[in-house]
């Protein structure tokens, strides 16, 4: 399956997640960037309050694609939530001080975009609470897992990630973790996320405070 845009993908997503409509428990967050502007459009059509959900991937330092982790934010004084490849960090010989610097660089940059984002408003209440986690697609999953594991630390009730593509067996593991994944397209040779889609152009910061400045929180 070819995706025009995020804007088609994010009205697939909608019609496969129409069972969630009115549901008043439910709150879908996206993943930034790519994830945003998809996941407001779920929102809107569930009618769903929506918010952002800050991960970021931890990079092996010559080559900053390939992710040996990822971060993710939690509520209040929490400490972040990490997932390691334990695997990766030994055949990349990465020391405990350079995954601590990295993760040090990754936080700061979610406390940026934190502020960018929210300005002094908090993520959207997650305890007892229904979530979608939105994103544009799926390659490892390292961030999607990070942020489903945050947020059963945060205490919600149900887990549903929401992809427009990925994978088999990203998806096939996030099942393990998550209450329910829906993926629209899992194609082999996979390739990568931007393979999948015609117009893949990047999602500025603007576009997501775009997003999410008229979304509806409570």
């Amino acid at each position: 399956m070819m995706f025009r845009n995020r804007e088609e993908a994010g009205r697939l997503l909608a019609q496969a997640l129409a069972g969630y409509a009115g549901r008043p428990n439910l709150v879908v967050l996206g993943l930034p960037r790519g994830g945003v502007p998809v996941a407001r459009i779920v929102a809107d059509f569930l009618g769903a309050p929506m918010d952002v959900f800050l991960v970021r991937k931890l990079g092996v330092p010559w080559q900053p694609e390939l992710g040996f982790g990822a971060i993710a934010e939690t509520a209040g004084t929490d400490a972040p939530v990490r997932v390691i490849d334990q695997g990766l960090v030994r055949e990349c010989e990465l020391t405990p001080r350079v995954i601590e610097e990295i993760a040090a660089r990754e936080q700061r940059e979610i406390d940026r975009r934190s502020r960018l984002y929210r300005g002094t408003r908090s993520l959207v209440d997650i305890h007892g609470r229904e979530v979608i986690i939105v994103d544009d697609g799926l390659a490892t999953g390292s961030t999607m897992l990070a942020a489903v594991r945050a947020l059963r630390h945060q205490g919600a009730k149900r887990i549903m990630v929401a992809v427009a593509v990925g994978p088999l067996d990203t998806c096939d593991a996030l099942r393990r973790e998550a209450d329910e994944v829906v993926c629209l397209s899992s194609p082999e040779p996979f390739y990568s996320v931007g393979t999948w889609y015609e117009d893949f152009t990047q999602v500025t910061d603007r576009e997501v405070q775009q997003a999410l400045s008229s979304a509806v929180r409570t």
